[in-house]
């Protein structure tokens, strides 16, 4: 059995981070409803502009840090700031995994799966040697 290299997790991830951006991106124009994420904790489109808005953020600075770490574009921060950040995003998406099997709606509920990945994809790339 072949092992995931730590360079293809690094391109799956930011592909799935892409998809997410562009979730969000959906979410911000108002094609898919707001109220379905969160945990369903939003009340305005305020709160839904700043939430989403932040997030978009956070999945770009997560797909440039993961381009770092995979020699795909220049380094701006140290590798062990990069692998610091890395371990932190592996937290919060096992954090994550965890709040969506307790969501309050199935479609979060779902988002389980893909934050699990998230996190497993961040081991192999985390546990690999320089």
């Amino acid at each position: 059995m072949t092992r995931l290299s730590p360079s293809t997790a690094i391109k799956i991830l930011v592909g799935i981070t892409a998809a997410a951006i562009f979730f969000h991106l959906l979410i911000l124009v108002q094609i898919i409803p707001y109220d379905i994420t969160w945990g369903g904790r939003l009340k305005s489109d305020a709160e839904m502009y700043v939430f989403e808005s932040v997030s978009i953020l956070i999945n770009g600075f997560y797909i440039y840090v993961l381009l770092q770490k995979g020699d795909f574009i220049r380094r701006t921060f140290s590798k062990k700031a990069i692998s610091t950040i890395l371990w932190i995003f592996f937290a919060l998406f096992v954090l994550n995994t965890l709040g969506n099997l307790v969501a309050a709606t199935n479609f979060e509920k779902g988002f389980a799966v893909l934050t699990l990945v998230n996190a497993v994809l961040l081991w192999i790339i985390n546990r690999a040697r320089e």
